[in-house]
């Protein structure tokens, strides 16, 4: 099954659609809800009217490129007005008031190796 240009993976429902990019597990339990389609049945033994039904929901919600697309610009905003929001996206650093001195390593590029890894001993003669 397809859905604006994404190929189902074979899950139940519920799980299928989260392979969208908007839509997570509790808004895909709701659009069968309103489907009226069993969330638990897999996407292959879907019927085509409840395919249809299906895409008649999601179509209307914003989804895929166009959500990329208004994130991206929401970022991009906020780097041109020079929020401190803009500037922490631009060096690529925690947003949302997370601490950075112990998490967020590999983000600042911050990896520390244990003691003695990769290391051989050297052999006495």
């Amino acid at each position: 099954m397809r859905i604006s240009g994404i190929t189902l993976p074979n899950k139940q429902t519920q799980y299928a659609l989260t392979a969208l990019y908007g839509i997570g597990i509790s808004r895909a339990k709701n659009i069968c809800a309103d489907a009226k389609v069993d969330p638990v049945k897999k996407a292959d033994e879907l019927t085509a009217e409840e395919e249809n039904k299906l895409r008649a929901i999601i179509e209307t919600f914003k989804l895929e490129g166009d959500l990329k697309r208004e994130v991206a610009g929401n970022i991009k905003r906020l780097k041109d007005i020079g929020s401190n929001r803009g500037y922490r996206h631009s060096k690529k650093l925690p947003v949302r008031g997370q601490r950075t001195k112990t998490n967020s390593r590999t983000v600042r590029g911050n990896v520390r190796k244990t003691m003695g890894s990769g290391r051989r001993k050297v052999e006495k003669t």
